[in-house]
């Protein structure tokens, strides 16, 4: 049968094939084999479109390489690129050949690669995978998203103990005794404080779909948006999302008809979602723990206005960085190199009291004070989840240590500013009961027990003060002795009327005698 190749543009690909950077390690700098590496899903590039959906979902890898019959890379395919290139088409899956619709010559590095370079092509590039090839062959895949993630991951963990960046900065900026703070409190600001408001503009296209739309429909409209999601709507409320790693699952991968399978049969219900206010770095956190790549985002107003994705988000928090005007341009150019080199100078934290002493004895070797050197402002931080109103569920990472600030990050997701009618938190314990926070020491303790259980969230629960009865305003002293005097009244008449009932039922008695 005949294809047709769609024009949509690809995460990573070239007109000619790219060969790994001249630029080789020397002298012990860190290698690609640094970096989170996954393993590479490779397949002839003469397999139909269904067959490789098959293989990836038996994978569960949304990316795979084509090679051609001297077993060389020839291209990539994504799960953008089934739902926009094929179902979006109105191709058929089973009759259409991967090399169709795959990118050609994609950007790789070699497993000797220099860690640095092969981040900063996927950064410059702007794409997410980039395979690794060793001797001709191809033995891993690389994701920025999880590169980057990994990398806040081991300077949070490490930030835990105290600032992890003062080593890597001291010496690398110049003499001047303030240029490492400098750097540390704009990576900081610029990275990690900015919210998904400053990354969403009117120019940002939102996809939407209805639940009774097929799902060619929906890929249709991700293609006509350049997006990777759509968010089911019924109405202003949304159903459920549906993405095009979803239309790669569980339609082609199922052999299910994208024209007669409805949207709602494969979306994913009651998303979680993001507010304007969200930091990108809450964001992330939030995918990451919640093991998805797409977050529906509210304004103020409660209408949706965006659909993050992981590649998205990855790209703003780098931006945030590279993008500082004037005097700081010489300092921000080395900023991100700094980032990575600090971050893989660290082990991954999986026992933080081993990494600390390995964080405290490479600053001692130094003779680096770090006292002198803000915190990142991460390492003390912690997912928390809450319910309200029934059936909204509200995540987000907050300070860990202060009570009121958690206090002041829920008052403003249920929308009050009401101080003095702030709810009550309280936190489920190992033994199934609620237990109230009260003070600093108790949110320290509840983040504790929730870090020792292998929790990535403490979910809060919220009990609301009820309300006072206001006593009466005709109520007072001379109101309460009247009562008083009236009660008493009343209970003498009544005595007075039961002895003269008697009376007249003896006088009665004593006539009939």
């Amino acid at each position: 049968s005949t294809s047709k190749k769609s024009a949509t543009p690809s995460e990573n690909g070239s007109s000619k094939p790219t060969s790994p950077p001249s630029s080789m390690v020397g002298g012990g700098e860190r290698t690609v084999k640094k970096l989170r590496l996954s393993k590479a899903l490779t397949i002839p590039e003469g397999t139909t479109v269904s067959d490789a959906c098959r293989r990836m979902a038996a994978r569960r890898v949304d990316a795979c390489l084509l090679t051609d019959s001297n077993a060389l890379l020839s291209g990539i395919v994504t799960d953008k690129d089934i739902a926009t290139r094929v179902i979006a088409e109105e191709l058929r899956p089973e009759q259409t050949i991967v090399s169709k619709i795959m990118t050609r010559n994609p950007t790789f590095v070699s497993s000797d690669t220099s860690a640095l370079d092969a981040l900063q092509k996927m950064v410059q590039g702007k794409f997410r995978h980039l395979p690794v090839v060793e001797n001709g062959e191809v033995i891993a895949l690389l994701d920025i998203t999880k590169c980057l993630y990994d990398a806040i991951s081991r300077m949070e963990k490490a930030a835990e103990q105290g600032s992890v960046l003062a080593a890597a900065v001291e010496g690398q900026l110049g003499n001047n005794t303030n240029a490492p703070i400098a750097f540390i409190e704009m990576l900081r600001e610029r990275m990690f404080k900015p919210s998904l408001s400053s990354i969403i503009n009117e120019n940002t296209k939102l996809a939407t779909a209805s639940p009774s739309d097929p799902v060619y429909v929906a890929a249709k409209k991700m293609r006509e948006a350049r997006v990777s999601s759509v968010l089911i709507m019924s109405g202003s409320r949304v159903q459920g999302i549906l993405t095009s790693k979803d239309i790669l699952m569980r339609v082609v991968a199922q052999n299910l008809s994208p024209e007669l399978t409805l949207v709602e049969k494969v979306m994913t219900p009651s998303p979680e979602y993001a507010t304007i206010d969200t930091t990108i770095l809450e964001a992330l956190h939030t995918m990451h723990d919640g093991r998805f790549l797409h977050l529906p985002v509210q304004d103020k107003d409660g209408s949706f206005v965006a659909c993050v994705d992981v590649l998205q988000l990855t790209h703003a928090a780098i931006s945030m960085v590279e993008s500082s005007p004037g005097a700081m341009n010489e300092m921000t150019s080395t900023m991100m190199q700094r980032f990575w080199d600090s971050a893989l100078a660290l082990e991954p934290a999986d026992d933080s009291d081993t990494h600390s002493e390995m964080s405290a004895a490479l600053m001692a070797s130094e003779g680096t004070d770090i006292s002198r050197y803000p915190p990142l402002g991460l390492g003390n931080s912690f997912s928390f989840k809450f319910e309200y109103p029934k059936g909204r569920v509200h995540r987000f990472n907050a300070g860990a240590e202060n009570l009121d600030e958690l206090v002041s990050a829920v008052m403003q997701r249920i929308g009050s500013a009401d101080i003095d009618s702030h709810p009550q938190l309280l936190y489920e314990d190992d033994e199934g009961d609620k237990v109230l926070l009260t003070c600093d020491g108790d949110l320290a303790g509840a983040v504790l027990h929730a870090r020792s259980a292998g929790q990535k969230v403490l979910r809060l629960h919220l009990e609301f003060p009820e309300p006072v009865e206001q006593i009466p305003p005709q109520t007072s002293v001379t109101a309460v002795k009247r009562s008083r005097w009236t009660s008493a009244h009343s209970g003498i008449l009544a005595g007075t009327m039961v002895l003269t009932g008697i009376s007249v039922a003896v006088y009665l008695k004593r006539a009939n005698s």
